[in-house]
């Protein structure tokens, strides 16, 4: 990691335009997880972007409700730990309501949202 570069995680007092005030991955929260250990910050960052995206797409095409659940059960706990905290309560939605087609388009939508972030992040 190249020491005299940017940060590439701004600090919690940074303005941040996206959703408001509200960034889609908590960064203080991650950096708190993480021991403020930057490349395990930007490698855990990586694989819940991966990680979001198969279960989303497993989500998008699983009819059983009980896998349903368990999909959105896993992602919730993933996004919980990366501090994707609105991510985390979409998937709560649909483990609560697996029936309920609607709460998976809108999973799908944070989905995209937290992954272009991460993206944006890891530039």
């Amino acid at each position: 990691m190249d020491m005299n570069a940017a940060p590439i995680f701004a600090p919690p007092d940074t303005p941040c335009d996206l959703r408001g005030d509200r960034r889609p991955v908590d960064l203080v929260f991650l950096a708190r997880q993480t021991g403020g250990d930057r490349d395990l910050e930007e490698e855990v960052l990586r694989l819940f972007s991966r990680q979001a995206a198969i279960l989303g797409d497993d989500l998008r095409t699983v009819t059983d409700i009980e896998e349903r659940k368990r999909h959105a059960h896993t992602l919730k706990g993933a996004a919980q730990a990366v501090g994707a905290f609105g991510l985390a309560d979409r998937a709560l939605r649909i483990e609560s309501e697996p029936g309920d087609p609607a709460p998976v388009t809108a999973l799908l939508r944070e989905v995209e949202t937290v992954r272009d972030y991460i993206a944006s992040l890891l530039r």
